[in-house]
């Protein structure tokens, strides 16, 4: 049965979505001001992004390196607006730092970097990496004796890429049970479908044969996202297959092939606003 509030922050499943909405709405003006962006998959990651470091991660914005702390690997660093949005709202710097993403010299650049911004911990953006890195991170929790845990956030049409299935093989090997992957599935990538492109069914099943337990939720729901991520401790590594709406909030951009690295206009960004209030 669903619990109604397992948040690391006390906020219930409903306050998680409205403060997703707020993310939203900041996610939106910035890659217009920027001119640059991925605003379909920002907007499809968004509910995962702020379950986890408003609900589920156990970090200190006072103390982004603190040696206890879980780690969050971003490994579509494409999606790097959402990611900073949400770290920004969570208060690892000021939100007023948000106008200046992809700006020259920003330290908002538009793939997440580990020197620059709190909150990061890996260097991503080339796809495939982020879950090797995590299963690193698992693995170096474990030898270090903490109970801390690592959560890494892929794309779907990332997971084309054979490193992330030399990864899962090796994590499920190592019975990782500090690990969860979570994919932000909306079955869209740059310029097709994933299942045009190279289709990746059965996802779930081929990571349960890697040795993993799997769960699927709908990636837009707090509620299942919280039931599943939060206070978990087994023997193996957790994959969640998030489905999600590419674009989701905005009804012209929902389930849009084009909004992959489409730049809204600022009358779009109007429009959306108005959805999203």
């Amino acid at each position: 049965m669903r619990q109604q509030n397992l948040s690391k922050t006390g906020l219930s499943p409903q306050q998680l979505a409205d403060e997703a909405r707020e993310v939203r709405r900041r996610i939106l003006p910035t890659i217009q001001a920027a001119g640059l962006g991925h605003v379909g998959g920002d907007l499809s990651v968004t509910d995962i992004l702020t379950t986890l470091f408003f609900g589920v991660l156990d970090i200190d914005p006072a103390d982004p390196a603190k040696p206890d702390r879980d780690r969050f690997i971003l490994s579509k660093g494409h999606c790097a607006a959402a990611l900073y949005t949400v770290l920004a709202r969570r208060g690892f710097f000021d939100e007023s730092e948000l106008a200046t993403f992809m700006r020259p010299l920003s330290r908002l650049n538009g793939h997440p970097n580990r020197r620059k911004v709190p909150g990061v911990e890996a260097n991503t953006g080339p796809l495939g990496h982020g879950l090797p890195i995590a299963v690193g991170a698992a693995i170096g929790l474990k030898l270090q004796g903490l109970k801390s845990r690592c959560f890494c956030v892929t794309g779907d049409g990332e997971l084309q890429e054979g490193s992330n299935w030399e990864a899962a093989m090796y994590a499920g090997h190592r019975k990782l049970g500090n690990l969860t992957a979570i994919v932000d599935r909306n079955g869209l990538q740059q310029g097709a479908t994933t299942a045009e492109t190279n289709d990746l069914t059965p996802l779930a099943d081929k990571f349960s044969a890697f040795g993993w337990d799997v769960e699927e939720v709908d990636g837009h729901d707090h509620g299942q996202l919280l039931d599943v991520l939060a206070h978990r401790r087994h023997e193996r590594p957790l994959f969640v297959l998030a489905r999600t709406v590419k674009g989701k909030g905005v009804s012209f951009m929902e389930g849009r092939v084009e909004w992959h690295h489409k730049v809204p206009s600022a009358a779009q960004v109007a429009d959306a606003l108005k959805e999203l209030a």
